[in-house]
């Protein structure tokens, strides 16, 4: 835990008692303040009240005493209307922030200088996240890791210079930060996202561009335009910048490798320095890095932890001993040359277009409930699709997509259990040489089958495991 002592004596109201709010709640008050804390579920409330946490009704309560608002990054701050709160909060003029700005105050305390790693974007943040902690720790550092990936940011231990955090930032969670102050900033990448919650794209890119701008040192991809834009603003400061990308050389920076003849991506990482590139790191044979998205991944962790002092060899031997996360591109073993890769947390087509560029002669499960536009977009990488097996309320939609295209066979299978079984049988009657996925990348939600992808890909994981002559990739 991180006790926040910087409202040790003064009353803090709270809202959102879930699992960051908890932790939030309890580091406020070791570190002394009163805190009045609310949730619009009673259970929350009882779960908080059994551990002492004082439950205060904020809708009734004398705002005017609060030295400042705490607001759970789950909660509309602007949109589609702020929550009720919120205008409590402004018409008290009591200031709104979220856990992660104690952290920096409370580091700023404690260590102002202590390393911290921030990690934004709409897509990778997860992997990148967790690469650079996993990197850190097998090279020997005092790493903790948390915010929107694993732990609340205040149930880690507190900063100090001998002790480097790694956090993963949500858009909910920086528009809640203004004291935002990374000694690494990471801007992965920037695609429309929650939309919903941010009114427009203009408005959810400005608020990510805080992490470039406030870093002692950005590093920002630039394999889309809006994160170009950012890079060349943060160029123009004159303040350190790392440019990385996963699809194109760089004339500084940090890049996937790129093929003399063909133009493809392979498997090196390339660093640029003084117009000089060298090549820093290989993805060969890890698994748990596979495919383009992985390498842009990988530049990002290389930036981040070079800049914190680490060399070369140690980065490549925390690459090829990274697990991976559960389900994201998790290769879970094999059965002869054919891999199965539990990719259950792609519940969009931009996900699963990730895993469909990382194999050839793919055995694809998919389904659920589907998103708006189904698998449309994704037809360029038909061609990749050796058979794919249909399940839940979806399989009717992409019939209709496979019978149009034409390239495509597919089996309408109804439930993961009979895919499994289907895309086994199948790719191990695949004849010829190299390696063959089975690939669960559902392009959908989970709802109409399972509560979650979690449980969706730990049915998947048993599935397999439960194969005869199946061995397993993971300790």
């Amino acid at each position: 835990m991180t006790p926040i002592s910087v409202f040790a004596g003064r009353k803090v109201a709270l809202f959102g008692l879930g699992g960051s709010g908890l932790a939030t709640a309890r580091a406020l008050i070791a570190g002394g303040a009163e805190v009045a804390a609310w949730d619009d579920k009673p259970e929350s409330r009882d779960k908080a009240a059994a551990e002492g946490i004082g439950i205060v009704d904020l809708a009734q309560a004398d705002w005017g005493g609060f030295a400042s608002f705490i607001l759970s990054p789950g909660v509309p701050l602007t949109h589609p209307q702020p929550h009720w709160t919120v205008g409590k909060a402004k018409a008290a003029n009591v200031e709104i922030i979220g856990d992660i700005e104690l952290f920096f105050r409370e580091r700023a305390t404690l260590a102002p200088k202590a390393p911290v790693i921030c990690i934004t974007g709409t897509n990778g943040k997860s992997t990148t996240t967790a690469l650079i902690a996993h990197v850190l720790k097998s090279a020997g550092r005092d790493v903790q890791m948390g915010g929107n990936i694993g732990t609340a940011v205040l149930a880690l231990a507190p900063p100090s210079d001998a002790r480097i955090h790694v956090i993963e930032c949500s858009t909910f969670q920086i528009d809640l930060t203004p004291s935002l102050a990374p000694t690494v900033g990471i801007q992965m990448n920037l695609t429309p996202d929650h939309l919903d919650r941010h009114g427009t794209f203009e408005a959810y890119g400005a608020i990510k561009e805080r992490m470039v701008t406030s870093a002692d040192i950005a590093v920002v991809g630039v394999d889309d335009e809006p994160s170009k834009q950012m890079a060349r603003r943060r160029a123009a400061s004159g303040k350190p910048l790392v440019r990385i990308s996963g699809e194109q050389p760089l004339d500084a920076g940090v890049f996937a490798g790129v093929t003399a003849n063909q133009g493809k991506l392979d498997t090196r990482i390339v660093e640029v320095k003084d117009g000089k590139p060298r090549v820093v790191a290989n993805l060969a044979g890890i698994g748990s890095l596979r495919g383009s998205h992985n390498a842009q991944n990988a530049a990002a962790a290389f930036a981040a932890c070079a800049a914190l002092g680490l060399t070369a060899e140690e980065i490549q031997a925390g690459f090829k001993s990274y697990p991976g996360l559960a389900h994201r591109m998790e290769e879970l073993g094999r059965i002869g040359r054919v891999v199965f890769i539990n990719d259950s947390k792609a519940t969009n087509a931009d996900s699963t277009e990730k895993a469909l560029t990382s194999f050839n002669g793919i055995f694809w499960i998919l389904g659920g409930k589907a998103k708006e536009g189904g698998i449309e977009s994704l037809r360029r990488y038909f061609r990749n699709i050796a058979k794919a097996y249909l399940i839940g309320a979806a399989s009717d939609e992409f019939a209709g997509t496979f019978e149009d295209d034409g390239r495509v066979a597919y089996e309408r299978s109804g439930t993961l259990d009979a895919a499994v079984a289907s895309a086994t049988r199948d790719a191990l009657a695949q004849a010829g040489d190299g390696e063959i996925a089975v690939l669960l990348s559902p392009a959908c939600a989970s709802y109409d089958q399972f509560p979650n992808f979690e449980v969706r890909g730990d049915r998947f994981r048993a599935l397999v495991k439960a194969l005869p002559g199946f061995e397993s990739s993971q300790a």
